[in-house]
């Protein structure tokens, strides 16, 4: 298992709720379709899990 997670924003956060915005600030995505590389702990993707529809994991 990897000690990173690449993730992508793929959906925007317009029109969402503010619990799923300031979770996708948390994980600092900012930008549409930008990368983050976040480490691979149980509270990031606890995170990842409650924004799923939004957000995409790259390889």
């Amino acid at each position: 298992m990897s000690k990173t997670l690449k993730i992508k924003l793929v959906r925007s956060h317009i029109g969402r709720p503010e619990k799923h915005r300031r979770i996708l600030k948390s994980l600092g995505m900012t930008r549409m379709h930008r990368v983050r590389e976040l480490p691979d702990n149980p509270s990031v993707r606890g995170m990842i899990f409650l924004v799923s529809h939004m957000v995409q994991i790259v390889d």
